[in-house]
């Protein structure tokens, strides 16, 4: 798969951006896939196979992956991103497109839409979504309130204090073999991406605490305003994701034209668990808009 990904970089508000693009031969509406995290980078699993049909593009948001780090950490912000997003878009020239946000990667598609209003994007793909943190933050108190006492000792200890060192690691590993990869041992592309993952971006967004926002994302709430995005929009999560079903439901409502599909037997990196339901969901959700079977706003 990797020798079949053109890679590259393009100008970005804040830097230099690397991208990747796979499928170029492909004839359908291309995909541009948003990476999660804040911090993290562009992971081609799965969504790379998809590449047979259309133009797969990927690209690592500013300060993650193999992408430039910010002169000023203030462009580390929704705001920054989202004028990266489309930037990276008409640097691309992808005048229609389908937008596919993972985790974090789902509150900047969307908060790229609720800004710019843009023409040309034919659908939204949110998977595992952070559409508001007042919601993540209750689902998280909830997952954690399930560990073993010792484990939820060690996060309250952990928040009160500061210390977020070898004990508040293990319990955080505890929970995230639990809610977001339930495959063991982790792919290679995951355990990479994780030890990649750019703490000055997660920190400004999110902060030390995996549980509690203490960064710039804290005040994120987007519910409210889903009613004005009327594109057509897929929203996935697995059965044990750190993304609760039933808030992810709860989005689903708040779109005026959205489907919901829970995997079963998989967490938050759902695509990566149960690849093959995954890739057909995607696919014939994209294919019925092309084919005029999914109504467009």
């Amino acid at each position: 798969m990797k020798a079949n990904l053109r890679e590259g970089y393009i100008a970005g508000p804040g830097g230099r951006l690397w991208y990747g693009v796979c499928g170029e031969g492909g004839v359908g509406t291309p995909l541009l896939v948003v990476h999660g995290g804040p911090g993290f980078l562009s992971m081609t699993e799965t969504y790379a196979d998809l590449a047979g049909e259309r133009r797969v593009y990927f690209y690592d948001q500013l300060g993650g992956g193999r992408s430039d780090r910010a002169a000023d950490p203030s462009r580390y912000c929704v705001d920054g991103f989202v004028a990266e997003l489309a930037a990276v878009r008409e640097a691309l020239s992808l005048k229609e497109v389908f937008l596919l946000g993972f985790s974090w990667g789902a509150a900047l598609v969307c908060s790229y839409l609720l800004a710019h209003r843009p023409p040309g994007v034919k659908g939204l793909i949110l998977s595992g979504p952070l559409l508001s943190t007042p919601l993540w933050e209750r689902d998280q108190r909830r997952l954690v309130g399930r560990l073993p006492a010792s484990l939820k000792e060690v996060i309250r200890t952990a928040e009160e204090t500061g210390d977020f060192g070898e004990a508040y690691e293990g319990a955080m590993m505890s929970f995230y073999r639990r809610h977001l990869c339930l495959l063991d041992p982790w792919p290679p592309a995951l355990e990479e991406a994780f030890g990649r993952l750019s703490l000055e971006v997660y920190n400004a967004l999110w902060g030390p605490s995996e549980f509690t926002c203490t960064g710039t994302l804290k005040n994120l709430d987007l519910t409210d305003r889903l009613h004005l995005i009327g594109e057509p929009v897929l929203l996935t999560c697995g059965d044990r994701d750190e993304a609760d079903p039933r808030t992810v439901k709860e989005f689903q409502l708040a779109f005026p034209n959205a489907d919901m599909a829970v995997l079963p037997r998989a967490s938050h990196f759902h695509h990566l668990e149960q690849p093959g339901i995954y890739k057909a969901l995607l696919r014939g959700f994209m294919n019925a808009i092309e084919e005029g079977s999914v109504e467009e706003d």
